[in-house]
């Protein structure tokens, strides 16, 4: 019985003070850890690993970059070719992710809501992007968009090709996170909402998208992510041409080649930057369109 009442809060009356108010109530606190030795040790487990892998590996980018001071940010940042590269390779991200969130949904949707011949097949091809090293996508599409493309579309070597190559490996993030979350909703809520009179734009709006957002947002964080940080799909497709198709990664490569860390920690850091900056908004943004449906 006492077990079952110490994770609980409980009002305890007090004595009435004198001058004859009501009395007083005394709230106990939640305590405010729960874990027991098990869970202890599978955290401090988690938390030595997660620290060996993520934590350690960007605090020393992070430390490299600084041991430059921030003589060499502006330094790095000013080069044109660099400042070209990195306005490329957030742009063509934020531009495939907004692809993503839009055709990646719809896929989702085809997947989980549709019947047709072939679909078991679709659903395995999706993940072709996930399993399929990145310098073989660049060689499958530069053989496809490539100077002899059989299809007559030439984007190797220009602006295009950075798009079409993240597209490529940034495909199933968006349909593999809002598949299991359509595959949840039930269709009897909808339904239920049109035999109310909702049209299909208020369903959606009012039902569908509150339910998916965050899933999307996850998604679209993920695929974003990845997109600036891609280097093994480009390194064939795009020529790597400064000024023109070069990426972030294909530069800090270039500063590594040369011995200059701390630039090429420069970079990385400004990426990383970029990186959780999007994450955090789409957060935000996803926190406040569950919260309004």
């Amino acid at each position: 019985m006492t077990g079952a009442l110490s994770g609980a809060t409980i009002d305890v009356a007090r004595p009435a003070p004198e001058s004859g108010g009501r009395p007083g109530r005394v709230r106990r606190q939640k305590p405010r850890n729960t874990l027991t030795p098990g869970a202890g040790l599978g955290l401090g487990i988690a938390m030595l690993w997660f620290s060996l892998l993520v934590l350690v590996p960007l605090s020393a980018i992070v430390a490299t970059a600084a041991a430059g001071g921030w003589e060499n940010y502006v330094n790095v940042l000013q080069d044109p070719q660099t400042w070209n590269a990195l306005k490329l390779t957030v742009s063509q991200a934020a531009l495939v992710t907004v692809i993503n969130v839009f055709m990646g949904t719809v896929i989702a949707w085809v997947l989980v809501r549709d019947k047709f011949p072939g679909k078991a097949v679709m659903n395995v091809i999706i993940d072709i992007p996930f399993a399929l090293p990145t310098v073989v996508a660049g060689l499958v599409l530069l053989a496809l968009y490539g100077p002899n493309s059989p299809i007559g579309v030439h984007w190797a070597f220009t602006s295009k090709s950075v798009a079409l190559a993240l597209a490529f490996v940034t495909l199933p993030f968006v349909v593999r996170a809002v598949q299991p979350v359509l595959e949840e909703l039930e269709a009897d809520v909808e339904e239920a909402a049109a035999s109310l009179g909702a049209n299909r734009w208020t369903i959606f709006r009012r039902i569908l998208l509150p339910s998916l957002f965050p899933a999307i947002a996850a998604g679209a964080a993920l695929s974003f992510a990845r997109a600036i940080s891609e280097y093994g799909s480009l390194v064939l497709l795009s020529g790597n041409r400064p000024n023109e198709t070069e990426v972030a990664s294909v530069r800090m490569l270039s500063f590594i080649e040369n011995g200059s860390y701390a630039s090429a920690a420069a970079i990385a850091s400004v990426m990383l930057a970029v990186a959780l900056f999007v994450i955090v908004v789409l957060d935000i943004v996803q926190r406040r369109v569950s919260r309004r449906g």
